[in-house]
């Protein structure tokens, strides 16, 4: 091993997570949401309104979207726009599950004592629905969401008050997410691990190259990285 390599010197206690499309499919929830949107409006066209969703106009989030959406259609906003908006916000929650093996991963790290936290670019009430209807809020002892900070990742600052929230330092964290450029690109910047899930990305054209410290396909694969990583035999980037 190369002598100017840096050898782990603090132990990971602290676990960073981003939320949609890490812990849970986000955009199959939103998929189903607008297909009932669509079908509550007497169409069939689903799919091209999630489209609205996929464009930086409005944002992932935004309710505008349906509106352009039925605005583009001649559909009358005024009387059935907030009625639209209700369905769509029923059915993507309802839709939310928890990725095959994500409960029994963080049921296991809990146990083990990992301290564990969410950073998210959805609002803490979205946030806490989302987490609440999959099981898995117990798990976590904070999370940092977009109405805190005001900013939105690759943005540092989300990551550095995560840390700052659990009081860990860069080198006792590791970061799992799903987004090369949101999740894994700033942490690595900050000096945490990180672990890219895979499984997850359903954006990214290319998802063989990305510049993490570990790649998942399935969430059981954290635990081998973080008994690596506790056992000092893994070397990390200079």
């Amino acid at each position: 091993m190369d002598s100017d390599s840096k050898l782990l010197q603090k132990r990971i206690t602290t676990l960073m997570f981003d939320m949609d499309n890490t812990l849970f499919d986000l955009v199959g929830a939103q998929v189903a949401a607008c297909q009932a949107v669509a079908e509550h409006l007497g169409r069939d066209d689903g799919k091209e309104l999630f489209s609205y969703f996929l464009t930086s106009v409005h944002g992932f989030e935004s309710h505008e979207n349906i509106r352009q959406y039925m605005e583009e259609r001649n559909i009358p906003v005024n009387s059935r726009y907030r009625t639209a908006c209700q369905v769509y916000e029923k059915i993507k929650l309802q839709s939310i599950i928890p990725y095959e093996g994500i409960p029994e991963t963080l049921r296991s790290l809990h146990e083990q004592g990992y301290l564990m936290g969410i950073v998210t670019d959805a609002c803490s009430r979205d946030a806490t629905l989302r987490l609440e209807k999959t099981g898995l809020l117990p798990y976590f002892c904070c999370m940092v969401s977009f109405d805190m900070v005001k900013v939105k990742k690759p943005s540092p600052e989300p990551f550095l008050f995560a840390l700052e929230m659990m009081n860990a330092h860069a080198q006792e964290a590791v970061l799992v997410g799903d987004s090369p450029h949101r999740d894994i690109e700033p942490c690595s910047s900050l000096g945490i691990r990180t672990v890219y899930a895979r499984y997850g990305d359903r954006f990214s054209r290319d998802r063989t190259h990305v510049p993490a410290d570990f790649v998942i396909d399935i969430p059981e694969e954290l635990h081998d990285i973080l008994f690596h990583l506790q056992e000092n035999t893994i070397f990390f980037k200079d």
